[in-house]
């Protein structure tokens, strides 16, 4: 289905509840729909925003065209959690109502301060000849839930030199002062991002641009960037648009990554820091947001999607979901991604199994259901590829696997079910070198999520199988020892 201009920009709220309920039915008959991943009712989902600790829980919103599956009018829907893992549905929090936002609530941060949740986003808007204008706005949420947007926004339009590809304000304190980061495009299409300054979270003076070394292969516009240091070190993420594929690297669309080194000198704006790193090396991962919660930790939540490819759900009335949660460390010169450890408390039946393999394949028993963590130990005995197949079924199956010729890991989704970006190609890699390693693998009813010796890889990919295509099994060319374990969700 073609979607015209002015289905995009229809108001949820001027359309009949007669209309609504028939989406919402057509959504509810997806074989697709995730278990234990924040999901929209209807439509699509996007960048996850405002992910914050307020009064006493976890606040999260995200963007929502409720209308299609496809990018329309943005609202944020807003979820809550006492702990990051059952999450309770609020409702819609900010609505495209005023001059400032009149064409969608675009991605932004939240700040607790005082009493009240700052909401910091970008308002966007079109003119008669579809010329957009960027508001950078703030709005706040109260103990009861209560949402007040500021009259004016804290920024009006791109600064001189930028185009109004200009969004995505992400707030932070360092050193008793607020700065706020915002991804921009420069007038001669470098992607850039942009700091400013305030004593009081609602006035704001342009610093000038972060100044790394990151300029081959940069990409015409970073997205959603985030900030925070830890241990000394500093982590400046962003999703650069435009970046051509390297290798194994940057095959997706657009892609999410990070720079790590010194903390960043806002007096001037300098950065020294190391490569720019892929977050996940799989095929859906995009505009991951951070936040510190009361125990010291950095949470990352992602979109499990990326913009402008289409989705297998479309047909369904909607489309796409976020990671699960993910615990944030540095090690080395690069940022590890762990599993939420309350992710544990989701766990039901559990099974386990320990085999020798000598070049063949082993199949584990049947088991009928499609939501499970499965933890994996490996020792390789001898060279070859070795790894797991899951989702198998008739003439499906998904492989994850290390090759110790390639000293490779390889996620291999290419007899994985209905799929949507095999323009994008069908395997993902990344170099590797070890002797043994271990996986903790989250499988939703159609994703899965794949953290490899505790982090230090992380593949994730969205799966659309046959509802029969349950079955896992392990393989090795060579010679292998393999401990797993598997819990129901």
């Amino acid at each position: 289905m073609e979607w015209s201009r002015e289905q995009r920009y229809r108001r949820l709220e001027e359309v009949s509840f007669e209309e609504v309920d028939a989406l919402k039915k057509q959504v509810q008959e997806s074989p697709y729909r995730q278990k234990f991943h924040i999901q929209s009712k209807t439509g699509l989902l996007n960048d996850p925003n405002g992910f914050s600790f307020y009064n006493g829980r976890f606040h999260l919103f995200y963007q929502w065209f409720p209308l299609g599956p496809v990018h329309g009018l943005k609202y944020w829907y807003h979820v809550s959690s006492k702990n990051l893992i059952d999450w309770e549905d609020e409702g819609i929090g900010l609505k495209p109502d005023t001059k400032y936002d009149s064409h969608g609530v675009f991605s932004g941060s939240g700040f607790a301060y005082e009493d009240q949740l700052f909401l910091f986003y970008t308002g966007n808007t079109r003119d008669a000849k579809w010329e957009r204008t960027s508001y950078q706005c703030i709005a706040t949420m109260d103990m009861k839930g209560n949402f007040r947007k500021f009259e004016q926004p804290f920024i009006s339009g791109a600064p001189k030199g930028y185009t109004e590809n200009f969004r995505d304000p992400k707030v932070f304190e360092k050193d008793g002062n607020y700065y706020c980061v915002i991804g921009a495009q420069s007038q001669c299409n470098e992607g850039k991002i942009l700091y400013y300054k305030s004593a009081d979270l609602m006035n704001w003076s342009l610093k000038g641009e972060i100044q790394t070394s990151f300029l081959n292969n940069c990409g015409y516009m970073w997205e959603c960037p985030d900030y925070f240091e830890m241990e000394n070190k500093a982590v400046l993420m962003f999703c650069p648009q435009g970046m051509e594929e390297r290798g194994d690297y940057f095959r997706n669309i657009y892609q999410s990554g990070y720079l790590l080194g010194e903390p960043i000198d806002f007096q001037n704006g300098e950065f020294n820091h190391g490569d720019f790193h892929e977050f996940d090396h799989g095929f859906e991962f995009y505009a991951p947001q951070t936040m510190l919660d009361p125990n010291g930790r950095r949470i990352l939540i992602g979109w499990f999607g990326l913009p402008d490819v289409d989705s297998v759900t479309d047909e369904y009335g909607w489309a796409h979901c976020l990671t699960i949660p993910r615990v944030l460390e540095i090690k080395g010169d690069k940022v590890v991604q762990k599993p939420l450890p309350e992710l544990k408390k989701l766990r039901q039946e559990k099974d386990k199994l320990d085999i020798s393999l000598a070049s063949e394949t082993k199949s584990w028993k049947e088991i009928d259901f499609r939501s499970y963590e499965l933890k994996m130990t490996v020792q390789l005995k001898k060279r070859g590829k070795t790894g797991l197949k899951f989702r198998v079924g008739e003439n499906e199956e998904v492989l994850f696997y290390y090759d110790t010729d390639e000293q490779k890991l390889v996620l291999d989704r290419s007899k994985g079910g209905k799929l949507a970006t095999k323009a994008y190609g069908v395997t993902r890699k990344c170099d590797f070198k070890t002797t043994n390693f271990n996986l903790q693998m989250f499988v939703d009813e159609s994703s899965a999520e794949i953290f490899v010796n505790g982090g230090q890889e992380v593949f994730s990919t969205r799966l659309f199988n046959q509802p029969s295509s349950n079955g896992i099994e392990f393989f090795s060319e060579g010679q292998a020892d393999i401990t797993a374990t598997i819990w129901q969700i």
